[in-house]
């Protein structure tokens, strides 16, 4: 397999972060004619963590849970694609990469670059915890992280998010654009604390659950949206920014039955249903007379086929015209 790149975008359906209230979205805004297609990695949360952990009563992956976030208010906001999580998870286990690597632009380019996407977005957590103003009900105060040890209780207290994000070029490993976002509640009410509370699966003590409204109306949870809707505004506007990409797709026909023309390329290839793709069989080989390496394949136009079930290394297509597939032909595409 052979992918050539040159520039514009693909277009790649996202799959969200659980079941999220309508106040995590953005309204819809009109979109330009190709939206890049970008990949949000989980945020870094190294400096935080303790703040966190002690709101929560345990480590939670909140980098994780605001890239979720984010990439909800990314799709409804209509300026970019996205690209589904799972293929980022796993690009990185079989590179190898650790959480550590997250906000790493050198490491997410070329995460990007086997992804096929037209930039990279990578950031980190800065801040994130609460300010007591009084004593809250139900157990100790703590700090400036504020909360309530063994459950959550009303306090008059103010939280503050802070979120930094970078646009990475995959090619270049440049950074576009950086983004800073701060979210701070506005007002007292709920506090998340420890004594059981999962960062996806609620709370011991009163089931909060970050995916349902509930969290909302927690002071951490209002901040945290009001950071990630202010970093929404900032890269929409920075869309522009990226060039577009194309992709040029080569792949071979690695079986073919009956109707059902299987390909050795798939997704990661930026392969997805309804790609169309001309069928080449080889005629003869030009080599180089001094080295014998092959310089120039003269290929026969055999037909064209049509992507009708694509997953992350293979693709199942019928055809479109012509007959006669074989096992060796080859595919060639441009993906838009």
């Amino acid at each position: 397999m052979r992918i050539t790149i040159l520039a514009a975008a693909l277009s790649i359906p996202l799959f969200g972060f659980g079941s999220m209230p309508s106040a995590w979205s953005q309204a819809a805004t009109p979109a330009p004619a190709h939206k890049p297609r970008i990949a949000v990695m989980d945020f870094d949360y190294a400096t935080v963590k303790t703040d966190s952990a002690a709101l929560f009563g345990s480590d939670q992956d909140i980098g994780s849970g605001i890239a979720r976030f984010l990439e909800e208010n990314l799709v409804k906001g209509g300026r970019y694609t996205l690209i589904d999580r799972k293929a980022i998870e796993t690009v990185m286990k079989e590179q190898n990469f650790s959480n550590s690597d997250r906000a790493d632009p050198t490491n997410a380019a070329k995460i990007g670059r086997l992804l096929s996407v037209d930039a990279i977005l990578v950031g980190s957590i800065t801040e994130f915890g609460n300010e007591k103003k009084n004593v809250g009900v139900g157990g100790g105060g703590l700090g400036r992280v504020g909360g309530i040890v063994g459950g959550f209780g009303h306090n008059n207290t103010k939280a503050h998010v802070g979120i930094t994000a970078k646009l990475v070029n995959i090619d270049t490993g440049e950074i576009m654009a950086v983004e800073d976002s701060k979210g701070e509640s506005h007002r007292g009410g709920f506090s998340v604390g420890g004594g059981g509370c999962q960062w996806y699966h609620g709370c011991g003590g009163g089931q909060l659950n970050m995916g349902s409204s509930d969290f909302e109306n927690t002071i951490i949870g209002e901040a945290t949206k009001a950071a990630v809707d202010n970093l929404t505004a900032s890269l929409e506007a920075d869309s522009s920014k990226i060039v577009a990409r194309t992709v040029v797709v080569e792949g071979i026909v690695a079986g073919v039955s009956g109707n059902d023309i299987v390909l050795n390329i798939g997704s990661r290839s930026g392969i997805k249903v309804g790609d169309q793709f001309n069928v080449l069989r080889v005629k003869s080989e030009i080599k180089d007379p001094t080295t014998g390496a092959v310089i120039r394949r003269l290929t026969d136009t055999i037909g064209v086929i049509k992507a009708t079930d694509v997953d992350e290394g293979s693709a199942v297509c019928a055809p479109v015209s012509g007959t006669d597939f074989k096992i060796g032909d080859r595919i060639k595409t441009v993906v838009q």
